[in-house]
């Protein structure tokens, strides 16, 4: 067996706290076990993966998605995940359920979950409203299964909402463990997470959240840089300073994206809507008053516009440590010149690092998948030892 994947084993295995039976709603309800455990697996799953080894370890079992907002990277990493383990997939589409003739969440997630393993789960368009919306699912699987009606309990898992991103922030700390040598290499790099500037305004706050969240835990100095009406919830941001409290790190935030980027080891710059308006925006989709959105929208974009120059340049580039950070992003990434007339990043400064940010995105389908075997399987190191001692390839070798 090969060294690097049995030493990660071991590691796994001597984790006494782990994912068994638990859902993935929030990074920071997990205990630090949890998230190594979960890192360890999708490094142990990579492994095999690069190797050509297989990783079934379900025989049969679906997984289903519920996508209720667009998707490239998360769905085909869910997708591409759940197959690996040997999974069917089915998306649930809403338009083409009883929903629309009254079927309630309950009985929704009841009907979904007979023979399934896993309800992967993006709602991230309503402030409020998309996490709220995976603990009623939670919750009625939870119903169904003590009463009896289902046989065991699929888990779910926040493929993203209004607060969190999980699998996009546990694959960017495994691209940050990767890039710098090990999580305890983090400890006392500096990462900027930015607002930068972008032509649209829709963007959740959930990416920076859930970086400013995570990123905190592991001893990084987490320097938030926004302009003023673009804060991010008051649960996150008192997380993030606790939690830069105990691992020894540091948490700041700045109005000024060259003070976050001076002497950064990570820059991350990103749009997300402020605020207010995303509120205003669920109020206005909740009531029906689809009539308000376009002078809200107007509203955000001159807001926008008023903030250009958050843009990430090579000059801005310049400012960081050795002029030589690790620039990031969740893509796709609004590129000047490119994707747009003017954007978060000058297309020199993305191009640099494009394949850095997609070796950053290539963690994510096996992190969701080690979420899956974590809570799944009681011992997920003994289950991954069992599949890389199988004597044949996960496919023919050409």
């Amino acid at each position: 067996m090969d060294m690097r994947f049995t030493d990660t084993l071991n590691a796994l295995e001597n984790l006494e706290d782990g994912m068994f039976g638990q859902d993935f709603l929030l990074t920071w309800e997990k205990t630090a076990a949890a998230l190594r455990q979960v890192l360890l697996a999708a490094e142990a799953l990579k492994d095999l993966h690069r190797r050509n080894r297989p990783a079934r370890c379900f025989d049969s079992g679906l997984a289903v998605s519920i996508f209720r907002d667009n998707s490239t990277r998360t769905r085909f990493s869910f997708a591409s995940a759940c197959d690996f383990l040997g999974l069917g997939l089915q998306d649930l589409d809403e338009r083409r359920s009883q929903i629309a003739h009254g079927e309630t969440v309950r009985e929704t997630a009841t009907m979904i979950s007979f023979l399934t393993e896993v309800i992967g789960i993006r709602d991230d368009i309503y402030m409020g409203a998309g996490n709220r919306f995976m603990r009623q699912v939670a919750a009625a699987v939870t119903d169904s299964h003590t009463s009896g009606v289902l046989h065991q309990r699929p888990m779910v898992i926040n493929l993203q909402c209004d607060l969190d991103h999980p699998t996009q922030t546990l694959a960017d700390l495994l691209h940050l463990k990767t890039h710098f040598g090990s999580l305890a290499a983090l400890r006392g790099k500096k990462i900027a997470m930015s607002w930068a500037y972008s032509p649209s305004y829709g963007k959740p706050l959930s990416v920076p959240q859930g970086i400013v969240a995570l990123m905190a835990r592991f001893g990084m100095h987490v320097c938030l840089a926004h302009p003023p009406g673009y804060q991010l919830t008051e649960e996150a941001l008192a997380f993030a300073q606790r939690a830069a409290r105990k691992s020894g790190g540091r948490f700041s935030i700045t109005d000024s994206m060259a003070d976050a980027f001076a002497d950064a080891d990570v820059v991350y710059p990103k749009s997300w809507a402020p605020f207010a308006i995303m509120e205003k925006r669920t109020e206005m989709l909740t009531a029906g008053n689809t009539g308000g959105l376009a002078a809200l929208e107007k509203e955000a974009l001159d807001s926008n516009a008023r903030h250009a120059s958050w843009q990430c340049t090579p000059e801005m580039m310049g400012l960081t440590r050795g002029g030589r950070a690790l620039y990031m992003h969740c893509l796709p990434a609004d590129i000047s010149g490119v994707s747009c007339t003017r954007g978060e990043v000058e297309a020199s400064v993305f191009e640099k690092y494009r394949l850095d940010t997609y070796r950053q995105a290539a963690f994510k389908p096996f992190v969701i998948a080690a979420m899956i075997l974590c809570s799944r399987f009681r011992h997920p190191a003994r289950v991954l030892e069992t599949i890389g001692e199988k004597p044949f390839s996960r496919c023919l070798a050409p």
